[in-house]
C-alpha cells in the first residue's frame, strides 16, 4: 500500500491557484512537481487529474496558458493566475479555512479556532 494521498475532491483548484501565485508561472509538470514537493511526497497528483483541471481554471478565466520552453529545453504550456484568478485564490482560501476550522472544531481539535 502507498504512503501517497491522492487530492480530496474540491482542493486541487486552490492548491493549483497557490502554486501559480507563489512559483509565478509554471507549465503542469512544474505544478505536479511542487505540489509534491510542499507535500514532503505525501500528495500524488497524476496527470490525468491534473490537466483537466487546468483546462477547467482556464476556461473559468482564473489561470491563462501560453506556449514556452521548458527547462529541458522542449515545448511546453506554461499557466499563470489571472486578475480573476487571485480574486478566486481569496475565495477559495477564505472558504478552506472556514472549514477547516469547523472540521478541527468537530474533530475535537485543541487547537481549533473558537
Amino acid at each position: 500500500m502507498s504512503d501517497k494521498t491522492d487530492v480530496l475532491q474540491g482542493t486541487l483548484d486552490l492548491m493549483v491557484l497557490k502554486t501559480l501565485e507563489t512559483m509565478g508561472a509554471q507549465h503542469g509538470y512544474g505544478i505536479a512537481q511542487r505540489l509534491q514537493q510542499v507535500s514532503n511526497d505525501l500528495l500524488q497528483v497524476n496527470q490525468g487529474t491534473l490537466y483537466p483541471a487546468l483546462l477547467r481554471l482556464e476556461q473559468r478565466g482564473w489561470i491563462a496558458s501560453k506556449w514556452g520552453t521548458s527547462e529541458n529545453n522542449r515545448r511546453a504550456r506554461f499557466y499563470a493566475l489571472t486578475r480573476s484568478g487571485r480574486k478566486q485564490l481569496q475565495r477559495e482560501t477564505e472558504d478552506w479555512r472556514r472549514m477547516a476550522g469547523i472540521m478541527a472544531r468537530l474533530l475535537g481539535s485543541e487547537d481549533a479556532a473558537p
